[in-house]
């Protein structure tokens, strides 16, 4: 249990010895430092209880906190607020017992399964900006998640299963027609075929491919047949689709690498839906599939629906199986070989009708307990200066590599440092690029759209990625500086300002707890700002290393240190590298 909660326990028992009998305590940091540190607001509400006077009933429970040496101030303001401030001791115990074991400061949860879809890259397909937020939430909530006690796992879903794989393979058929995969009569081992062709190629192939089946409909039904046999496995177009997945799946880890994403589950789309015939015996076994104009589909409406609630389409005319199908086909997989208690689907906010669709469609078929938490972590958009969508400059979609390149730049005219030669300073601008990229992208709540300035998110000072990088290795100097101190406690402060860093760091584990509840990182992006701003505050008035009371600056060097620890914890969790040095 962390401190907070220790502490908001123990005010509860304060509170029932004093009589009056409460569920919960909760510590809101007072407005009014003058008056104390915290508020406890409990009186004003047990009035309707115990119908007496809510100043007396303060003065019941602050004759109790008096007896506790690790409350001071204690006082009461208007009609019955009770404010008190924590005492010098109570302070440097808690921090000593952080420095010890920052998990003393973290309150773990209950175990659970948590399978995380997020990224969602197509094979084939450019990573463009706007796989940037579900790859930047979807990380940092899994490993918010891993911290907190979760057995969480991110799902890649990679979208490799339909027409557009189909377009592509037609239109390599077009350029290459004499590969061995197009020849009926051949029966070699297709793995030794080389293909001449690398993932640059494919990422022009499929938009080529794209506007040739808009103008041509006999190419177009040219891809739909080689997406059928695709899909039915047919011996040459299933065996170069899968060398297709596999020059583009490289590079699609290879992007998400750079940006420090990872996943534990490489799953496709076509993975998927090699639980489709199980998938279809489930919905017609419980008579769910309805005629739809050739189409079958699964009515999903529900009595008290304010908004229209269009039918879940499960099979197209065509008898080809829909979006929606191969996120129930995910279900099912995911039931079978994970057993999840929890799934997270972190994708663009305009995907809401999509998923409640399918989560509906899902409980109807019971292909999970219900139990089992679905939910859509949605978010906006990531916009330019026009407020729209983030584009090239000739208004095309930006490719993610392009976006990183644009970063990178700016952040490389950053680093000054003259001990960093040319190809570390490389590196340390990719850090410090990622850096302003993500915070940039996590300091807004997920469900809002926000505007990305580049030469804003990579500046050194404000509230951004490379401010906190700077500031977290100036902390790792001065403690390497300091190593010839032995600094094992904190045994004295001075002033409001390192009680201010203290109270900061006490308040970490309703920050996490928040976090992990709203499915958003923008509170701890806020948190290590807040908490680092206020540290540079005391750097800025103090010497550390140089200070001649020994009491004081070991203390000073102990504080940095839990400082130091917890940026280090949550730039992990945001998915943000610290460089040795920039």
């Amino acid at each position: 249990m962390s401190i907070i909660k220790e502490l908001e326990k123990d005010i509860k028992d304060i509170v029932i010895s004093a009589g009056y009998d409460v569920e919960k305590v909760f510590l809101e940091p007072s407005n009014r430092r003058d008056l104390g540190e915290y508020q406890l607001n409990d009186a004003m509400q047990l009035v309707r209880t115990y119908h007496k006077n809510p100043r007396d009933i303060a003065n019941d429970i602050v004759s109790k906190m008096e007896e506790d040496s690790r409350f001071t101030n204690i006082n009461i303001a208007g009609p019955g607020f009770i404010n008190f401030s924590l005492s010098d001791e109570f302070t440097y115990n808690f921090l000593n017992k952080i420095d010890e074991d920052i998990n003393n400061n973290i309150d773990k949860k209950e175990s659970k399964k948590v399978i995380i879809d997020y990224g969602g890259a197509n094979v084939a397909k450019a990573l463009h900006v706007g796989h940037l937020r579900s790859a930047n939430i979807g990380e940092a909530l899994k490993r918010l998640a891993l911290l907190l006690g979760y057995d969480a796992l991110g799902d890649a879903h990679l979208g490799d299963y339909g027409r557009p794989l189909g377009l592509v393979l037609r239109e390599i058929k077009e350029r290459y027609p004499d590969l061995e995969y197009f020849n009926e009569d051949y029966s070699g081992d297709y793995s030794e075929i080389e293909l001449p062709i690398t993932n640059k190629d494919l990422e022009e192939i499929y938009p080529l491919a794209s506007n040739k089946a808009k103008e041509s409909e006999e190419y177009l039904e040219d891809a739909r047949e080689i997406t059928t046999k695709i899909q039915k496995h047919e011996k040459g177009y299933y065996d170069l689709w899968k060398k297709v997945v596999e020059i583009s799946k490289d590079d699609i880890k290879k992007n998400y690498e750079d940006l420090n994403v990872s996943f534990e589950i490489w799953n496709g789309e076509s993975d998927e839906m090699e639980y489709f015939d199980q998938l279809l015996q489930i919905y017609e076994e419980k008579d769910l599939l309805k005629d739809s104009e050739g189409a079958r589909v699964v009515e999903v409406v529900k009595e008290g629906d304010k908004a229209p609630m269009p039918p879940l389409l499960f099979l197209r005319s065509n008898g080809s199986a829909s979006y929606e199908t191969t996120d129930l086909a995910a279900i099912l997989e995911r039931k079978i070989n994970f057993d999840p208690d929890e799934m997270w689907y972190v994708v663009d906010g305009r995907q809401a009708l999509h998923f409640e669709q399918t989560f509906r469609a899902a409980r109807l078929a019971k292909l999970v307990e219900d139990d089992v938490v679905m939910e859509h972590v949605g978010f906006g958009t990531m916009n330019g200066k026009d407020g729209k969508p983030f584009k090239t400059r000739d208004g095309g979609v930006m490719s993610l590599k392009t976006l990183m390149k644009l970063v990178y730049d700016e952040t490389y005219k950053k680093i000054t440092n003259e001990s960093i030669d040319e190809e570390e300073k490389k590196e340390v601008a990719k850090m410090v690029a990622v850096a302003a990229l993500k915070y940039a992208d996590l300091l807004p709540y997920r469900g809002t759209d926000y505007i990305f300035e580049i030469e804003k998110f990579a500046d050194l000072e404000g509230k951004t990625g490379p401010y906190l990088l700077y500031s977290t290795i100036r902390m790792k100097s001065l403690l390497n500086k300091a190593q010839e101190f032995d600094a094992k406690k904190i045994t004295k402060l001075k002033n409001n300002l390192e009680k201010d860093i203290a109270l900061t760091i006490l308040d970490l584990p309703n920050v996490l707890d928040r976090s992990i509840e709203a499915k958003s990182l923008n509170e701890i992006a806020e948190y290590l700002y807040k908490l680092t701003s206020n540290y540079n505050s005391f750097y800025a008035e103090n010497r550390v290393v140089t200070e001649e009371d020994e009491d004081l600056r070991n203390s000073w060097i102990v504080l940095t240190r839990v400082v130091y620890k917890i940026n280090m914890l949550l730039l992990d969790v945001l998915g943000i590298k610290v460089p040795e040095k920039m």
